[in-house]
């Protein structure tokens, strides 16, 4: 066959034998030139004394080399094995060129992490998911399963990533789960593996309490003391008005940390959230009653009037979450930030008659349900308005009766 002939500058006899290189002459050659072995396997001795593996092979018809490796990295058996594994792919029709490629072409769960993170970031709500996707893995994945190639993971790697937290942290381990599930569809879609090991471990993993586990929230009869404090506080001035915004509009922490100038209307009172910051992906009206002014007004005081309303120590940079959640730590109160919301849903239910519906508007939420939803064309606008401006009332004083709304009973509960 081709592969089986001598060129008349190789250092070997014209007539070749299997396995005609030993062990010993492989550590010790040195003089530049090819040394055949057999099943068209070479050793390469180069003019630098480098030496390294060669195969020459027939592929679909046509004649070609392909590197084996160092031989001070592969031994002689190794390099006779993977020859003859490359002679029968060769034989039966396939190629073992393109099959070398696609292995040293095959990432590794990091680097697969990575791209998926990479392709996925548009999609997210904001850049704090985006970076937990891969601040997650960073954490408890790569350490453990980081280099492995993607199509070597197996179920007893996932299970070892996720044994030591799946009960400590049982919120931290269901997203690690879901996230390596996600790279690893994406390397099933690739062809490089044809199972998702995320998803058969679960009869391996014990159960976890499920038990929901709600934000710590502010009675809201603390909520004037809590704004006493923050007010007297030596935080930064952009600090302290984001927070009390948050608090006066019922607000998450994104949508006030990366508020924009060219969201207020302030002569009419109106902040308009775009539907790219919203949880609902919808355009959101909020009503801002006189207090919330007076905090816009203070904060323009500290820029130019554009950009981001509260930005932070770096320049374009918003506060982030946790200045917030550090701050009102420091102020000495275990509770969350996102629990403000609760503080306001708890005083609209006991202190007001408001309906519901209003109440869940004021905080953004949708209609779970798709046929009411289809009907449910108001936001309450107005009504809000007057619900919001007794919040910010009621945060700056200690009310002992029930706030009613205008035009309805002043004891009836929503």
């Amino acid at each position: 066959m081709a592969d089986e002939k001598s060129d008349t500058t190789d250092n070997i006899p014209r007539k070749r034998q299997e396995k005609a290189l030993s062990a010993a002459f492989v550590r010790t050659a040195s003089k530049p030139g090819k040394y055949f072995d057999g099943h068209g396997l070479f050793l390469k001795v180069d003019t630098s004394g480098a030496r390294r593996w060669v195969q020459r092979i027939v592929i679909r018809g046509k004649r070609t080399e392909i590197g084996l490796g160092s031989a001070s990295l592969v031994s002689l058996a190794e390099a006779r094995e993977a020859a003859l594994e490359n002679r029968k792919l060769a034989r039966a029709g396939g190629d073992p060129l393109q099959a070398k490629r696609t292995a040293e072409a095959l990432l590794t769960f990091e680097e697969a992490a990575r791209k998926v993170h990479k392709i996925h970031e548009p999609t997210w709500r904001n850049k704090k998911h985006a970076a937990q996707f891969i601040s997650t893995l960073e954490t408890y994945t790569f350490p453990r399963i980081g280099k492995l190639k993607v199509s070597e993971v197996t179920t007893a790697d996932v299970l070892a990533v996720l044994q030591p937290i799946w009960l400590e942290k049982p919120e931290t381990a269901r997203r690690v789960r879901q996230r390596i599930g996600t790279v690893m569809k994406w390397a099933v879609a690739n062809g490089w593996r044809q199972d998702n090991p995320a998803d058969t471990i679960s009869s391996a993993l014990p159960k976890q309490d499920k038990t929901q586990v709600h934000r710590k929230a502010l009675p809201y009869n603390k909520v004037p003391e809590f704004l006493e404090s923050l007010k007297a506080s030596s935080a930064g001035t952009a600090t302290k008005l984001a927070l009390e915004l948050l608090i006066l509009t019922a607000s998450r922490s994104g949508e006030v940390r990366l508020a924009d100038w060219s969201e207020f209307d302030l002569e009419n009172a109106i902040w308009t959230r775009p539907a790219l910051r919203m949880k609902a992906k919808k355009e959101h009206r909020v009503p801002l009653s006189p207090r919330a002014l007076d905090v816009l007004s203070e904060a323009r005081k500290l820029g130019v009037g554009e950009g981001l309303v509260f930005p932070g120590t770096k320049q374009g940079k918003p506060l982030s979450d946790m200045t917030l959640s550090k701050l009102v730590k420091t102020l000495g109160y275990d509770v969350d930030v996102h629990g403000f919301r609760t503080s306001f849903k708890t005083w609209a239910q006991e202190r007001t008659n408001t309906p519901r519906d209003v109440s869940e508007a004021a905080l953004a939420h949708t209609v779970k349900d798709k046929a009411e939803a289809a009907y449910a064309r108001s936001d309450f606008f107005d009504k809000r308005r007057k619900l919001m401006e007794r919040w910010a009332q009621s945060c700056f004083s200690h009310p002992d009766n029930i706030v009613a709304i205008p035009g309805r009973a002043k004891n009836s509960k929503s």
